[in-house]
């Protein structure tokens, strides 16, 4: 029987240990961890990420605090913005949602956050880290450590002797869940739009995680029987059955008939996605408790 990964179910948890270490830091140290989310523009995508995200942090018991710009913002104000949290020391985590509105660079941004509030994980030097194998010095970028905590609740934590395929080299998962993988000892292959024979590549792994952003392009015969299969993708397509104009969201794998080959499966939406938002929660308590000078709790 192949397992549905259930990542509801798992960020659950993942968020019930949050609140108990932020709970903890607040009692023993006095520090009540701090959450500021940054958001641009008016596109409702992006407000319904932020009011999750926003929601959670109070669910944790952080202090959450919502700045909404306008559209016509300046790179200069929200450069400006960014330095005043910098400096805010009841703020241990800073967040500015993406994408910001075509007139503004996020690169800079992103890049002006100090690394021990980017509680995305982006900046150079928490990629850095991951990528050196430094775990305990960085932030891990949210979605690549949700999807870990998913394949170490099949696999446990070393995978040692398991193929590991990840399609995507994107700066924003592949590279850091690739990196992720061979700390915890798989053995590693890169694929992407130019590899040859890519389905023969990915019957050889044991772990496949697709990130490419094409609809249900993994197919069953790419599955290596009993292989864990990792869906990051988050794609709309037209869903004629449900109405005219209607979608829905698949991911990059073609669930249905992957999930008669594999071991284990995470659906889409319900598999990864939900660890985003709970990973996010446990960086930004990790920063809280290393500000503090504390030993920083592990998810």
């Amino acid at each position: 029987m192949t397992t549905i990964i259930d990542g509801k179910q798992v960020a659950a948890t993942v968020i019930e240990a949050v609140k108990a270490a932020a709970g903890k830091l607040e009692q023993d140290a006095g520090v009540k961890t701090g959450l500021a989310v940054i958001i641009v523009g008016d596109d409702p995508a992006s407000h319904a990420y932020v009011s999750s995200k926003s929601r959670m942090a109070k669910e944790c018991g952080f202090t959450s605090v919502q700045h909404t710009l306008p559209e016509e913002t300046s790179q200069e104000e929200l450069a400006a913005l960014v330095q005043k949290l910098n400096a805010d020391d009841a703020i241990h985590g800073i967040l500015v949602q993406l994408p910001l509105p075509k007139h503004l660079r996020s690169e800079p941004i992103i890049q002006s956050i100090l690394p021990e509030k980017d509680v995305d994980g982006l900046h150079v030097v928490n990629a850095g880290k991951v990528a050196t194998g430094d775990l305990e010095g960085g932030l891990i970028s949210c979605t690549p450590a949700g999807a870990m905590v998913l394949v170490r609740g099949i696999h446990g934590e070393d995978l040692s002797g398991l193929n590991a395929v990840v399609i995507g080299r994107s700066n924003l998962f592949g590279k850091p869940m690739a990196a992720l993988l061979l700390n915890a000892n798989a053995t590693v292959t890169s694929a992407h739009s130019r590899t040859k024979d890519l389905a023969a590549v990915c019957r050889n792994a044991d772990i496949l995680v697709a990130a490419v952003g094409r609809p249900q392009m993994v197919k069953a015969d790419w599955v290596k029987p009993g292989a864990t299969v990792i869906d990051v993708g988050i794609n709309r397509v037209p869903a004629p059955e449900k109405g005219e104009g209607k979608s829905r969201l698949v991911g990059d794998v073609a669930f249905d008939e992957c999930a008669e080959v594999a071991g284990a499966i995470t659906p889409v939406p319900g598999g990864v996605g939900p660890m985003t938002i709970a990973m996010l929660m446990a960086n930004t308590v990790i920063a809280a408790y290393r500000r503090a000078g504390r030993k920083a709790p592990k998810f």
